[in-house]
This record gives structure tokens, C-alpha cells and sequence, in this order.
């Protein structure tokens, strides 16, 4: 009965750890939307839900504190909660990265782009993609899948280097784009950011399953 509570636990952890990675996944789509639609609505709903996201972080740590503090796991269990914990952190970054997005939306407003935004949607589809790879290889502690966000995370950095030359282009050719400019290189690092944060949910999956640690920012 103990160990069968024990696991009910550990599944119980699983489930409150994905229920939070698809609320960030879907702040990550909100908020690019709203910046491509200039919708403030929806960037506003973008920043109120970040309290769940943060209520749930914590309410995920108790149950990680207790399940330590109750059931003194060891090898692999230890390593599930403690990647457990550390995916957890990163998710509220990449919560936080998706409402600077929002907050970007509000301040540019209602003023006209200066460009089509092409690539910024592509670089957020790519991160909750990664994203959703992420959460499946900690479920399945699939070591290959925690891999390949790597190659992705090298897509995700050149979209973002050509993003940056394009508007500095941009803002050379007109003083005036200079201040939009600067908040669309904000949200091209925002996006940059989400990547490796969800790299780093690779990296603990991978430490999970093997015990050893690998770099997916190289």
C-alpha cells in the first residue's frame, strides 16, 4: 500500500508538471498572436494567466518538498523529482518570456509595423514545438527526442540572427522605425530565450535516464 501511494505520487507529479507545461505552451502561441494582431485583449489575458502559472509552480514544489521529505526517494526516483523540480523553474521562465511578449504587444499599440512579422510566428512555433518534445521525453525518457531540441534550438538561433539584421536594417533606413524595432528584437530574444530554456528540460531529461549530465547549447 505504501509503495503504491508512493507512485500514485509520482504520477500525481507528472501530471501537474504537464497540466503547467501546456498553459506555458499556449501563452507562448497567445502572445506571439497578439503581438502579429496587435490585439491588447489578448495580450492582457496573457499576463493575468501567468498567476496560474505561478500558483501551480508552487503547489508543484510543495508536492515535490513532500514527496522528498516523506519518501526519502534514491537513484533514479531522486534524479524524476529532481528533474521534476528544475523543469518546473524553467517553465515559469519560459511563462515569464511569453509575458514580456504580451507586454511588448501593449506598447507597441495600435502603431503600424514596420514589417510583416514572418519569422517571429515561425521562431513560436518552433519553441512550442520544442516545447511539447520536451514534456514527451520526460514522460517517455526518451533520450533521443531530448536530443534532437538541440538542432532546433540551432533553427530557433538563426531565425533570430536574421531577424536582428533585418531590423537593424530597418532602423537604418528610418530613424522613426528605431523604437518599434527595438521592441521586436526584444521579442526575437524573448523567443531565443524560451528555446534554450526548453533545451534545458532536454538536458534533465537526459539526467534522468542516464545519470549523466550533456550540454544542448553547445
Amino acid at each position: 500500500m505504501i509503495r503504491s501511494n508512493y507512485q500514485n505520487a509520482l504520477d500525481t507529479l507528472e501530471k501537474e508538471i504537464l497540466k503547467m507545461g501546456s498553459l506555458v505552451e499556449e501563452q507562448i502561441s497567445l502572445s506571439v498572436t497578439s503581438l502579429a494582431k496587435q490585439d491588447s485583449k489578448l495580450a492582457q489575458k496573457v499576463i493575468d494567466q501567468d498567476d496560474i502559472i505561478d500558483v501551480l509552480e508552487l503547489e508543484i514544489e510543495e508536492q515535490i518538498l513532500k514527496l522528498i521529505a516523506t519518501q526519502q526517494p534514491m537513484a533514479k526516483d531522486l534524479r524524476r523529482i529532481a528533474a521534476g523540480f528544475k523543469i518546473i523553474t524553467d517553465l515559469e521562465r519560459i511563462g515569464d518570456n511569453a509575458v514580456d511578449i504580451a507586454k511588448t504587444t501593449l506598447r507597441i499599440g495600435n502603431e503600424p509595423l514596420i514589417k510583416p512579422l514572418i519569422d517571429i510566428p515561425r521562431m513560436a512555433e518552433i519553441a512550442q514545438n520544442m516545447l511539447k518534445e520536451a514534456l514527451d521525453s520526460y514522460i517517455n525518457e526518451d533520450i533521443e527526442l531530448a536530443q534532437s531540441l538541440a538542432a532546433k534550438d540551432d533553427i530557433v538561433d538563426g531565425l533570430h540572427a536574421q531577424i536582428i539584421r533585418e531590423l537593424l536594417t530597418y532602423m537604418l533606413e528610418n530613424p522613426k522605425n528605431i523604437k518599434q524595432g527595438t521592441q521586436l528584437m526584444f521579442v526575437s530574444r524573448y523567443l531565443e530565450r524560451i528555446a534554450d530554456h526548453t533545451t534545458n528540460l532536454g538536458e534533465n531529461v537526459i539526467y534522468l535516464v542516464t545519470a549523466e549530465r550533456q550540454d544542448l547549447n553547445e
